[in-house]
């Protein structure tokens, strides 16, 4: 057990029997009244990012844990396998904790997994994947400075907007928490 005041980032508490991850927190003391702790938590199960306010003081279930590095291996059905890149153990882990992600992970890609008991929680992409792109329409001569966007198709699957200049067969960098272009590698 701690108290509202020691929370950070990143921490994982429960409430109500449901797991939730910190994404940012802050004190705030008004003039009149007690003071309270404002949060963003995200729901570990369901993903979904939500605004909760403590009294300060107020006691929270800290939950630990733990973060391993896994190779993301291939997807076969409503399963991905994954293994980790210390024990070479492998696991499967259900689509419906990896699909938020899925459209922006290859073959191979080293991923974070969160795991309590053995179990997996939610995974963690790098902040950045470099992906080729398999399809898109050609470049217009001229069009190339413009500023100007077109759709892509990447070898994931995942459809992303380019600048005109982006060919077929160039690779691009893509930010996975925005799902959107950054640069060409």
């Amino acid at each position: 057990m701690a108290t509202t005041n020691d929370l950070r980032n990143g921490m994982v508490i429960e409430i109500d029997g449901i797991l939730y991850s910190v994404v940012e927190f802050q004190h705030v003391k008004p003039g009149k009244g007690g003071a309270f702790v404002r949060t963003r938590i995200k729901n570990l199960s369901a993903g979904r990012v939500i605004d909760k306010t403590f009294n300060a003081g107020e006691k929270v279930t800290v939950v630990r844990i733990d973060t391993v590095n896994m190779q993301f291996l291939y997807s076969s059905g409503d399963m991905y396998h994954f293994m980790n890149t210390e024990t070479y153990e492998q696991i499967e882990i259900a689509a419906a904790t990896v699909e938020d992600i899925a459209s922006l992970m290859k073959e191979n890609t080293i991923v974070t997994v969160q795991m309590r008991g053995g179990q997996p929680l939610s995974i963690e992409l790098p902040t950045f994947v470099d992906l080729e792109v398999v399809e898109t329409d050609p470049g217009v001569k001229g069009d190339t400075v413009s500023g100007g966007t077109k759709p892509a198709k990447l070898e994931t699957g995942k459809v992303v907007q380019v600048p005109l200049f982006v060919e077929q067969g160039a690779t691009i960098r893509v930010d996975t928490r925005t799902g959107e272009y950054v640069s060409r590698v």
